[in-house]
C-alpha cells in the first residue's frame, strides 16, 4: 500500500515538474533576441538568443527583432498599415505635401537591454507603433521644411530622400534603433501646386533645350571656323606650291637659254644664216639721201 502511495506521489511530482518546465520554457524565434527582466531585481543584462530557454517563473522575457523589419506609413492597405497612415509634410515656401513612406528598421543587439530600460519594458512592436512611426513623421517634416515644394515633388526628390535617410539614422541611433532604409513611395500635391510645378518643369526643359541649341550652334561655328582655317591653309599651301613650280620652271627655262646662248658661236650663227638664206641678193632702192636695202 505504501509503495502505491509513493508511486502516485512521485507521478504527481513528475507531472508537476513537467508542467513547470513547460511553463518556464521560452522560445526565441530566428531573428529575435529576448531581454530577461527579473521581477526581483529588474533587468539583469541577460539576453536570450534564438532557440528554447528555461526561464524561472520570476523572470519575464521581452522580444526584440534584430532582423530587418519592414514598416509603412501609407494610404495603401499593405504590411502593417491596415489604415491610411500617409501624412502631410511642410515645405519652405508654405505649401504642404502628402507623402507615403516605407522604411525598414531593427534593434541593435548590443544595446537591446538599454532599449528595454529606455522604453520601460515595451515590446518591439509596441515601440514601433508608439515611438518609431510618430518620430518618422516628425523628423521627416523637419527635413522637408528646408525645401520648396518644387524640389520635393520634382527633380530633387532623390537628394531629399538621401538626406532623410541619414537624418533618421542619426536620430534613432541614440535609442538603439537602426534604420536600414527609408523611401518616399508616393508624393502628391493639390492641382494648383501641380500646375505650378509642371510650368516650372516645362520652363526648365525649354531652357535646357535652348542651352543645347546654343551649345550646338557654338560647336558648329567652331567647326566651320576650323574648316575655313583648314581651307585657307590649304589655299596658301597650293599657292606656294604653284609659285614654287613657276619659279622652278622659270629657272629651268633661264638655264636652258643660258646653255643655248653659251653654245652659239660666230661660226654657228653664220651657218644658221646661210642655211636660212634663199639665194636672192638684197635689192637697193632710194635717192641720194635715203637708201633702202630689201632682202
Amino acid at each position: 500500500m505504501k509503495g502505491k502511495i509513493g508511486a502516485i506521489i512521485l507521478g504527481i511530482v513528475m507531472v508537476f515538474c513537467l508542467i513547470a518546465c513547460i511553463v518556464c520554457l521560452e522560445k526565441i524565434p530566428a531573428g529575435y533576441v529576448g531581454v530577461v527582466y527579473n521581477m526581483n531585481g529588474g533587468v539583469d543584462g541577460e539576453v536570450l538568443t534564438q532557440g528554447w530557454h528555461l526561464v524561472a517563473p520570476t523572470k519575464k522575457v521581452t522580444q526584440y527583432s534584430i532582423g530587418i523589419e519592414q514598416s509603412y506609413l501609407t494610404a495603401e492597405d499593405k504590411g502593417d498599415s491596415p489604415k491610411d497612415e500617409s501624412f502631410n509634410i511642410p515645405t519652405s515656401d508654405g505649401k504642404t505635401v502628402r507623402v507615403n513612406i516605407e522604411f525598414s528598421y531593427r534593434f541593435d543587439e548590443a544595446r537591446v537591454s538599454e532599449t528595454f530600460a529606455m522604453f520601460k519594458g515595451k515590446s518591439g512592436e509596441a515601440i514601433k507603433d508608439s515611438f518609431i512611426k510618430p518620430k518618422v513623421i516628425a523628423w521627416t517634416q523637419e527635413v522637408s521644411a528646408n525645401y520648396p515644394v518644387t524640389d520635393i515633388f520634382g527633380d530633387k526628390r532623390t537628394e531629399i530622400n538621401a538626406e532623410l535617410d541619414t537624418y533618421l539614422r542619426e536620430k534613432f541611433d541614440q535609442y538603439g534603433i537602426i534604420i536600414d532604409t527609408v523611401n518616399f513611395t508616393d508624393i502628391s500635391v493639390d492641382e494648383e501646386t501641380a500646375a505650378a510645378i509642371q510650368k516650372k518643369v516645362t520652363a526648365q526643359q525649354e531652357l535646357e533645350l535652348a542651352n543645347i541649341e546654343k551649345q550646338t550652334a557654338k560647336i558648329q561655328a567652331e567647326k566651320d571656323r576650323e574648316v575655313a582655317q583648314i581651307n585657307a591653309e590649304k589655299a596658301v599651301i597650293e599657292a606656294e606650291a604653284k609659285a614654287e613650280a613657276l619659279r622652278i620652271a622659270a629657272e629651268a627655262e633661264a638655264e636652258a637659254n643660258r646653255m643655248i646662248a653659251g653654245s652659239l658661236t660666230g661660226e654657228l650663227i653664220e651657218k644658221i644664216k646661210y642655211e636660212q638664206w634663199n639665194g636672192e641678193l638684197p635689192t637697193v632702192t632710194g635717192s641720194s639721201s635715203i637708201i633702202s636695202i630689201e632682202p
